[in-house]
């Protein structure tokens, strides 16, 4: 991450949902790309975990447990970021929930409270943090995280499809009234994302390993590229996205998948034995 350092200097980022896996890694990348980074989950030792690991690292971090989906718990998390930084001039909503399940078998409970978490959550956030830069006269950038599932259709993921879906036209929207405000929306869209930590990484490969053979998604094999995307790999577009370089970007995406979502439906990778360069 080092051709990163000092990109985001002098700004403040919030990002939601910093667990271990993706969150967590976008969150030490923009610290090291010189933001100080309020993290948030729901999770309180998920939050405090990553700003140790920030502050260990010499970056500036701050923990702000809370629930997306709480309207004041939303509230009192982003005035204590401005309490301490003054302003926020990056959000990126991360939060999600993981809850597989289809439209035949998964309760409306289960589907309203997955729904929330991503899409109400991104739109509390996207309020709260947007009113907050106008009145201080930020032109600031926000990022929603998006998944391939967003823009395809998944049998057995009927929630977490459908709060992505929603949160492509989110984006869109909000940056359409944002505009004026020249503060700027966009989405980054991940794939099925092989973990950095090497625990995780190993539990990873044996879930996607048994849903292969139990002929589900086969996400590494089907993948064109030569391996499934790390958290680290989302890390520079994520900075690109935060930070002046893509200035004239707002309501669009922007996806890191390998090709996943290029690939036409029923081809099949096919992978010489060399010559293949990351």
């Amino acid at each position: 991450m080092s051709s990163l350092d000092g990109r985001l200097a002098g700004r403040v980022a919030l990002i939601t949902g910093t667990s271990p896996n993706i969150g967590g890694v976008l969150a030490s990348g923009l610290a090291a790309a010189g933001a100080a980074v309020a993290c948030n989950d729901v999770v309180a030792e998920h939050a405090t975990g990553r700003v140790d690991a920030i502050e260990n690292d010499g970056g500036t971090a701050l923990a702000v447990p809370f629930d997306v989906t709480d309207e004041e718990a939303v509230a009192a998390g982003i005035e204590a970021v401005l309490d301490r930084f003054g302003h926020i001039d990056i959000l990126v909503n991360n939060a999600v929930k993981f809850d597989t399940a289809g439209v035949l078998d998964m309760t409306i409970e289960r589907f309203r409270r997955q729904v929330d978490i991503i899409l109400g959550g991104a739109f509390l956030l996207t309020r709260t943090v947007g009113r907050s830069m106008i009145e201080r006269g930020v032109h600031g950038s926000m990022i929603n995280i998006l998944s391939t599932a967003a823009w395809q259709g998944q049998a057995g993921n009927i929630g977490y499809s459908t709060a992505k879906s929603g949160l492509i036209n989110f984006t869109r929207s909000a940056a359409m009234e944002l505009a004026p405000h020249r503060i700027r929306v966009n989405g980054l869209t991940p794939t099925a994302t092989m973990p950095d930590d090497p625990d995780l990484a190993a539990g990873f490969t044996t879930a996607i390993g048994k849903a292969a053979e139990a002929g589900m998604v086969d996400f590494a094999g089907l993948n064109p590229w030569e391996r499934l995307p790390t958290p680290s790999d989302y890390v520079a577009p994520l900075v690109f996205l935060a930070s002046d370089d893509s200035a004239m970007m707002t309501g669009t995406n922007l996806t890191v998948d390998g090709g996943a979502l290029a690939k036409y439906w029923p081809q099949l990778p096919a992978r010489p034995d060399a010559g293949i360069d990351e």
